[in-house]
């Protein structure tokens, strides 16, 4: 298993830039319109979204997976590419080094999109959502007893494949933030979470299916509804279940 190194902290942060982080703020639009939230991929993380994710890491004892919080480091991911034992070197010097590639050559410290790396065993965070975070902290979870990982993540290839791996990470940290004492970061888990799990409905439906735009916005705009209302019913659920001094189980997306 990759371990961090002696005195290496498990979450690093990207040093501010604020023309950098502009242009990727410029780039996140699109994610920030599909998702109606301004917080995602806005390139500037608070301390409480980290806060959260370091303590969900803790919680789950996940203690050797990598957070890069808006941070480009080329040089660090190669290194854990090859020193990752904990996957195959057939899969890291095919596949992980294509990730790895890709990270170099089209930095998400520019262009966005939250992450699990588990060609290196890395979680990339550009956006400042706690349930954001906790989800991609969730596929580190995942990852982690898994023996055969570099399989695994072949699996995340396979058509439609994935949607089972994202759910079972949005599954995963709607019950974190439900067990939480914040209804309101539930609220926002839920209003995050569903459309973005749309999203990649969307996005595996519209390789195979013209056109891509009805289509992805057909499946978007429900995961908008249902996540709003599933977060519209979390006051509710929490004070009837008080009231009645019960534990109340969190809706998932298999509900």
């Amino acid at each position: 298993m990759l371990q961090l190194q002696p005195d290496e902290p498990q979450i690093e942060l990207g040093r501010p830039n604020a023309f950098i982080d502009a242009v990727g703020w410029v780039f996140g639009i699109p994610s920030k319109i599909l998702l109606l939230d301004s917080r995602m991929d806005n390139h500037v993380i608070s301390d409480e979204t980290v806060a959260a994710l370091r303590e969900y890491l803790h919680r789950n004892s996940v203690t050797n997976v990598k957070v890069r919080i808006n941070q480009y480091a080329p040089g660090g991911e190669w290194s854990r590419l090859f020193r990752n034992k904990s996957v195959g070197a057939g899969w890291r010097y095919t596949f992980g080094v294509l990730a790895t590639l890709i990270y170099t050559i089209l930095p998400g410290r520019i262009i966005g999109g939250d992450n699990y790396n588990p060609y290196t065993n890395t979680i990339n965070i550009y956006s400042d959502h706690k349930a954001v975070a906790i989800h991609e902290g969730g596929h580190a979870k995942d990852f982690a007893p898994r023996h055969y990982k570099g399989t695994y993540a072949f699996f995340y290839m396979i058509p439609f494949a994935a949607l089972y791996a994202e759910a079972r990470a949005s599954n995963d940290a709607i019950s974190y933030l439900h067990a939480q004492p914040s209804a309101l970061d539930e609220t926002h888990g839920y209003r995050i979470l569903y459309p973005a799990y749309a999203t990649y409905i969307g996005g595996e439906t519209t390789q195979y299916v013209i056109p891509y735009p009805v289509v992805y916005v057909a499946v978007l705009i429900p995961g908008h509804i249902l996540g709003h209302w599933k977060g519209s019913r979390v006051e509710a659920r929490r004070a009837a279940a008080a009231a009645a001094d019960i534990a109340v189980e969190p809706a998932g997306l298999e509900e």
